[in-house]
């Protein structure tokens, strides 16, 4: 086994989620990853911990999919009592094949989140972390070989998390004293929004490994203007190009994309809450220097920002405050490295992917 996993397995079992011997842990992972899934086993047992493995084989779940009408989809009842009984909840990707899926119907995969919800819910009150085991399908879309990418997998896992959580303090305090967020980017996204008494919070090796941004949550309501997502998003097995949004009060009123309309359109059709915002997400991981078309890692890279349709990080919401709900949380990207600000009540804080304490 290359000692890499290993490591891996201590960052995300010691560091990320701090397991002790009393903890119940369900690992929800590939076949691919196998490897990490045994070296996270190994490192439970000497803990004394208690591992659960939920293995999350992409052609079986096409299988499914592809049989089940989705008027059948309900309440998992058995997945969300494993989850009720969970302390903590290790999630690893990694594709043989990451178009899988590409052939299951958009609204079948629409049904399922629905019926899921509360499986998801009650997952991100646990302690959790998402991960990334170097498989070969996303070396393959990344255009790097196998082993490439299984250096640019552990490069960006393995860093120094304490001076990157500094670093990004800085944006996290901007976040946490302003009110008004506006995007510009060319001629395509001129958004602005209400993150008015909201929390910013400073992802640096907990919930995602790799880390690397700083986030918050609009005010559901407060969404204007339009935005051009000009990274590609890899969801369900296709490839969203080129999304357009228009929002007004909030809510997405008008959408394109190059191609598949009709996934981008069940995704807004999930529910009630899946055309608003429930994240403003800033990419400020300088390690992850590519776009893999792999959000866990896509979403960090400097010079970008992300935005979530969907349920609200409940991390960023203060007690008492009205956030948006969903069944999804859908993350798209947009490239902040030319022509392009973002500003907080007016103050321009990173001008063409650089922030105003870089200069």
């Amino acid at each position: 086994m290359d000692p890499r996993v290993r490591e891996h397995a201590a960052v995300l079992v010691d560091d990320c989620m701090d397991v002790a011997a009393e903890d119940d842990v369900i690992v929800i992972a590939p076949s691919v990853a196998d490897d990490l899934v045994v070296a996270l086993h190994e490192r439970l047992g000497e803990l004394g911990a208690h591992p659960l493995t939920l293995w999350n084989d992409s052609t079986a779940l096409r299988a499914y999919f592809r049989a089940m009408d989705p008027a059948d989809f309900r309440l998992p009842e058995h997945e969300l009592a494993a989850m009720e009984a969970a302390d903590v909840v290790i999630m690893i990707g990694g594709s043989e094949n990451v178009a899988e899926t590409s052939d299951v119907a958009p609204e079948t995969m629409s049904a399922r989140s629905r019926a899921r919800e509360p499986v998801f819910n009650t997952r991100v009150e646990k302690r959790w972390v998402i991960t990334q085991h170097p498989a070969p399908g996303n070396a393959q879309k990344a255009e790097m070989s196998t082993d490439a990418y299984a250096d640019f997998v552990y490069d960006a896992v393995n860093k120094d998390w304490e001076a990157q959580r500094e670093f990004q303090a800085q944006m996290v305090q901007l976040l946490e004293e302003g009110e008004e967020v506006r995007i510009v980017s060319g001629d395509t996204t001129d958004l602005t929004m209400s993150i008015a008494g909201m929390h910013g919070e400073n992802d640096a090796g907990t919930a995602n490994m790799p880390a690397g941004e700083a986030f918050t949550v609009p005010r559901p309501e407060s969404v204007e203007g339009e935005v051009l997502f000009d990274k590609p998003l890899l969801r369900q097995g296709r490839e969203l190009t080129d999304v357009s949004l228009t929002f007004e009060d909030g809510r997405v009123v008008d959408y394109d994309a190059a191609e598949h309309v009709d996934l981008l359109e069940a995704t807004l059709d999930t529910d009630e809450g899946a055309r608003s915002l429930g994240e403003l997400g800033i990419g400020m991981n300088r390690d992850i220097d590519r776009f893999t078309y792999n959000m866990l890692f896509d979403e960090k890279m400097g010079d970008t920002v992300h935005l979530a349709l969907g349920d609200a990080i409940d991390d960023c919401v203060p007690e008492g405050t009205t956030a948006n709900e969903s069944a999804i949380h859908v993350d798209m990207i947009v490239d902040m490295s030319e022509d392009s600000r973002i500003e907080i009540d007016g103050e321009v804080v990173q001008q063409n992917g650089t922030f105003v304490f870089e200069q």
